[in-house]
């Protein structure tokens, strides 16, 4: 496995580009990308990506080459390919806009973040209440040289997201932003070059209706791997400090490096499925800190809620039932703008990172969830959602792993129980056996259980598959209705497993079969059972 040497640091935290390089810390090179993006005069570029996938990075990577050349790129790809001279560069960071209560109070946050940042490049304001900021920078720009100012706009879309619950208020914000676009349009000749970023694509902000041939490569196949590591790119930056982490853990190198895969890989963001990425801030934060193991940095990541919660506040999610399933959508609602009020919750799963596209095919995108990392996350959110913004322990159900990992099937099922009998039934009632199972498999994954999945052989599908050390459990459910024999069913649900030899394909060495009968007047499983399929 090729590396980076020894003494380079990793990147983890750093976002400024020009500190990086010069604090010798790893930088995985995307300068060919960055060229293709930057060589044209007068290109204007946006590229939406879920928090934490290094948007702030490349905006400062555009900074530094706009602003110093080639001063901080020596031995990158794009060393020998730049030819272009130095400009005045304008960085505008929206998120420093977010804070806010009131429309009014949000537009003095903007004019102040628009007055110091032009104001580095010549910009005065001058105040007067019949003359706004905007009103003045246009007038500015208007007589600025053509094709002679970079700006480059960060997370614009953070002010429009912390409202979302807040319809008025988003309005507002949505307004004072659409005033400073359509300024940018007006003026557009200055600009050598506009980059924008965001999680998302709000309709009605006049960013992709106004602005002249904006390019939105979100979903561009050439610049599907911009941001995120590839497998390629994470042996050749990262091997030294892989090697390491293997050693730490006692680990083969080839299982550990098939566990990474299983927790940070996966993300896809080419319209056609073609290449796929590690998450940058869930294995920098491992290998950061291997002897803690392969732990769920995505739901740790500040903010990674954030966009949903506030979502959810006046909307709803689809509904639990849906977890794990694929989500089939035409591939132009994934790159259509956006209103609040009729926002799509799949898409906007996909743009906050918990859903990926899967595979592509005549226009249609299979969306599911990247890896084990952000299933168990989606898992941990539709918990809170089914127990009223609890969790399994606040509920007495937590250490189900636990339990299955010691073969205690008895507690097993008993903290099964607490988790649906604390669910709320007046929003999510369990009718059918269906919901009964993805309500399970939405507890069990929220709990920690890797590998949840419906495996399909050639005799059928099982419900509930997961992996523990050498052991495979597959849980068989069925649902009693008032007058059925809980025992009845218990038995068929152990035969059907062992007759269509459910996980009977797999490679672990023990196999176990569980069947378990959920009442749909109790509430809860009221018949369960165990049998060992397989010992060898």
């Amino acid at each position: 496995m090729n590396s980076t040497t020894p003494e380079q640091d990793l990147p983890l935290g750093n976002s400024d580009f020009a500190l990086l390089r010069q604090n010798n810390k790893i930088y995985v090179d995307k300068t060919t990308m960055v060229h293709q993006l930057a060589k044209g005069v007068g290109n204007k570029v946006f590229i939406a990506r879920p928090r934490r996938f290094g948007k702030s990075l490349l905006v400062s990577t555009f900074e530094s080459l706009f602003k110093y050349g080639l001063r901080d790129f020596q031995g990158l790809a794009i060393e020998s390919q730049w030819t272009d001279t130095t400009y005045n560069v304008v960085r505008l960071d929206f998120s420093e806009t977010k804070n806010f209560t009131t429309g009014a109070e949000f537009q003095k946050r903007i004019d102040s973040v628009l007055t110091l940042a032009f104001g580095n490049v010549g910009f005065a304001y001058a105040p007067d209440p019949l003359h706004t900021v905007c009103d003045q920078l246009s007038d500015w720009l208007s007589k600025y040289p053509k094709n002679s100012l970079v700006l480059l706009i960060d997370e614009y879309d953070a002010p429009l997201t912390a409202c979302l619950d807040k319809p008025d208020l988003f309005e507002q914000v949505r307004s004072s932003l659409s005033d400073f676009y359509s300024r940018l349009k007006k003026n557009d000749g200055a600009l050598r070059f506009l980059f924008i970023t965001g999680i998302t694509k709000y309709s009605k902000v006049s960013i992709f209706s106004e602005l002249n041939n904006l390019n939105d490569i979100t979903l561009d196949v050439e610049y599907g791997t911009l941001l995120g590591y590839t497998a390629e790119e994470l042996g050749r930056y990262f091997g030294n400090y892989i090697a390491r982490a293997a050693e730490v853990l006692e680990l083969p190198l080839e299982e550990l490096l098939a566990r990474m895969r299983e927790r940070y890989d996966g993300y896809c963001f080419d319209g056609q499925a073609l290449s796929h990425v590690y998450s940058p801030w869930s294995t920098l934060m491992f290998l950061t800190k291997p002897r803690n193991g392969l732990e769920n940095y995505w739901i740790e990541s500040g903010g990674q809620t954030s966009l949903l919660m506030n979502f959810i506040k006046g909307h709803s999610l689809k509904d639990p039932d849906q977890y794990g399933r694929p989500q089939v959508i035409e591939k132009t609602r994934l790159s259509m703008s956006a209103d609040v009020k009729t926002i799509d919750d799949v898409v906007l799963l996909t743009q906050a990172g918990y859903l990926t596209i899967k595979s592509a095919e005549d226009g249609a995108i299979v969306l599911g969830y990247p890896n084990w990392e952000v299933a168990q996350s989606m898992a941990k959110l539709y918990t809170s959602i089914l127990l009223r913004e609890k969790g399994l322990a606040e509920i007495g159900a937590a250490g189900v792993v636990r339990c299955l990992r010691d073969n205690d099937v008895d507690a097993f099922v008993g903290r099964l129980n607490k988790a649906f009998l604390a669910i709320d039934y007046t929003s999510y009632p369990v009718k059918d056996e269906y919901k009964c199972c993805a309500m399970a498999a939405v507890f069990l994954a929220g709990a920690g259980l890797s590998a949840l999945s419906q495996t399909h052989n050639a005799l059928g599908r099982s419900d509930i598959e997961t992996v523990l050390g050498a052991t495979r459990w597959v849980l068989e459910f069925k649902f009693a209705r008032p007058g059925d024999d809980p025992e009845a069913l218990l038995a068929e649900a152990l035969s059907q497993a062992e007759s269509r030899q459910y996980g009977a394909q797999s490679s672990e060495t023990r196999l176990m079969h569980m069947g378990l009968v959920f009442s749909e007047d109790k509430r809860q499983f009221v018949a369960y059972g165990v049998r060992e399929a397989r010992t060898e």
